[in-house]
This record gives structure tokens, sequence and C-alpha cells, in this order.
């Protein structure tokens, strides 16, 4: 999006004003025993937020979802493509329409994932971290994030050092509180540990988690949140986009699965069949597979907030409405379709 066509945008729309009913209709749950309180859904920019994408799609997304009473806006430094277009768009809709809403929101952002060339770029570092940590603020145009994930482990980096770089990120007042993402349990326990000892504010892992993807479950990750204090934020929770409905009478054209070859080698037969067994099972709870898949994931009190993507504003409204409260035989059905996989004894 180059600057001439932002400038036709904005002249061509009015200037947006927020719902005075958003916060009506949203549930708000504590991030572990923080005074910070997260919208049960949060809005995730890792796709459709980047270079090539419709700027105007992304104000109307953004706006769906704080109408919604969206808070908990997740990005990061490498999503795009490019690398950290997604926080520019982000930090552009942000200062022309919702800067006055700016303490409203926790806008979140995370550094682990390759962002730039050389061996500085990517991991677990301090000096990556930092530095990642100001080119994500610059991109947004903010004085600091209200949270920041250290991304993924860094195996060449030691977690003493990462946890010393989360520690400086907070007292410099860059970020408000911190959390890590994809640690499994094991090394969340180790992390945790740290991070108490370090006296830093840490209140979240971030973490895939779907009736598909339920290693957190396996993993002990669930119950160490529950035991340590702090909680999960879940993504993918339509198992990219298995679970969203749109693929029970194939694979319809221009969607994402269509693009990547490796999303429809997962879609078998075999999966297939789960997906329309879990469907019967949201239609008789009156709702659409989506919104059961984020439902599901609500009713565990270890859960903070589900990060929901999407691609119209349309969508997002759709599932701002989650229903937590299953039958002890509707939870039994699932766990048929899709059991825990290696869980611990």
């Amino acid at each position: 999006m180059d600057e001439q066509e932002m400038r036709r945008i904005f002249s061509e729309n009015k200037a947006y004003r927020p719902s005075d009913e958003r916060y009506k209709q949203m549930r708000y749950r504590r991030a572990g025993k923080s005074g910070l309180r997260l919208s049960e859904i949060s809005f995730g920019m890792w796709h459709n937020f980047g270079t090539a994408d419709s700027y105007e799609n992304m104000r109307n997304m953004v706006f769906a979802a704080f109408d919604g009473g969206v808070t908990v806006f997740d990005l990061a430094n490498n999503y795009g493509p490019t690398e950290g277009s997604a926080e520019r768009n982000f930090g552009s809709i942000l200062a022309r329409d919702l800067v006055s809403h700016r303490d409203e929101m926790v806008i979140t952002t995370k550094a682990g994932y390759p962002d730039w060339k050389g061996p500085y770029g990517d991991g677990g570092s301090l000096k990556y971290l930092v530095a990642s940590l100001d080119k994500s603020l610059k991109n947004l145009g903010l004085e600091y994030v209200d949270i920041f994930y250290h991304h993924r482990p860094d195996p060449q980096t030691p977690l003493e050092e990462t946890v010393y770089a989360l520690k400086r990120v907070c007292e410099s007042g860059k970020a408000l509180y911190v959390g890590i993402s994809n640690y499994g349990g094991a090394l969340a326990a180790k992390m945790c540990a740290l991070l108490k000892e370090a006296g830093v504010p840490f209140i979240l892992d971030q973490v895939s988690y779907s009736i598909f993807e339920r290693s957190c479950e396996a993993d002990g990750l669930l119950a160490l949140a529950k035991e340590q204090g702090f909680s999960v934020t879940a993504y993918s929770p339509l198992a990219q986009g298995m679970l969203s409905g749109r693929y029970l009478c194939g694979i319809p054209e221009g969607s994402r699965m269509s693009k990547e070859k490796r999303l429809r080698e997962r879609l078998s037969e075999e999966k297939l069949s789960k997906i329309r067994a879990l469907a019967a099972i949201a239609e008789e709870r009156g709702q659409t597979l989506a919104q059961m898949a984020i439902s599901w994931l609500l009713r565990r009190e270890e859960v903070a907030s589900v990060i929901i993507g999407a691609s119209s504003a349309a969508q997002i409204r759709e599932n701002l409405q989650p229903d937590p409260v299953f039958t002890d035989e509707q939870l039994a059905r699932i766990d048929e379709i899709s059991p825990v996989q290696g869980a611990q004894k």
C-alpha cells in the first residue's frame, strides 16, 4: 500500500467512531494473578496485514474487533509479509483512528523468529530482543507495548540471558508485562521459576491450542499455569482453518488452504470425517463449527484469551460471542473425536 492509495482511502471514509456498546457484549479474564484483564477474544494479525493486503480491509477488521469489545491486539516483529508490515499497518490505523483510545487497548508484540539478516536477527539473546522491541515500537509508533513475548525457545541462548532481556525491557518501561510463546510444559516451568526469581511480571504463555492440537494438556502446561499463577493465550484456535467450517464441502478457491500445499496435505479424508462429526455437535449447540471451537477453549479457566485471525470484518463479528458451557456428553464426544495424545501420567 503506497502513501497515495492510503490518502485516497482516508479521504473517502468518515472518521471512525467506536460503538458506545462495545463493552457490553465481551467478557474479560485476568491474566494469571495479575491485575490485567484481557478480552476473552483477541485479534491477531499473523495473516492479512501484510504489504500486499487491503489497507481498507485491515481498518474494517480492527474497527469490528474494537466495536465488539476486543481490547487485545496481537502482533509480532515478523508478521506480514514482509516482516514488520503488520506492525506498521496497525500502527498507522492506531495513529489515524484510535490514538485517543490507546489506554483502552492491550497491544502485544513478540520477537524470536527471524526478522533481519545476519547473526543478530533472531533467537533469544539480549541484543536481539532489545533491538527487536525498539524496532517494533518504531513500527507501531508507540512508547511502550502492554505485553512483550519471547516468541519461541532458543536452544542457542541460555534461558538466564533471555530472562535478563525480558527484565531489562520491563525496567525500561518499553513493556508493561512479559510473556513467553511456544514454550511447552517442562521448559515453561524453568522459565517461570527464573522469571519469578528475577522479579519479572510474567503473566502469559501463548501456545497453539485447539480441538486438534492439545499438546498443552498433554505436557502439563495447563496444570503448571494453574499451579504457578500464569495464564495461557491460545493461537490457531481453528487449527489453521480446519475448524472454520469452510472446508466441509471442499476447498474454496482463494482460501488460505487453496494457496498452501502443506495445509491441504493435512486435510485428509479421516480429518474431514472428524471435522464433520464436530460440526454436527456444533449444530446441536446452535453454533457454527468455528464458534464451538473457540467456546471449547474458553471452557478452561487457565485460558485467558483466544486469539482469532480473520480475512474480513464479518468473520470477526461471527466469532465474538462464544458460549463456553458444554454438557459432559458433548465434551465426551469431542474427546472421542480428537483425544489428547501422549498425556502425562
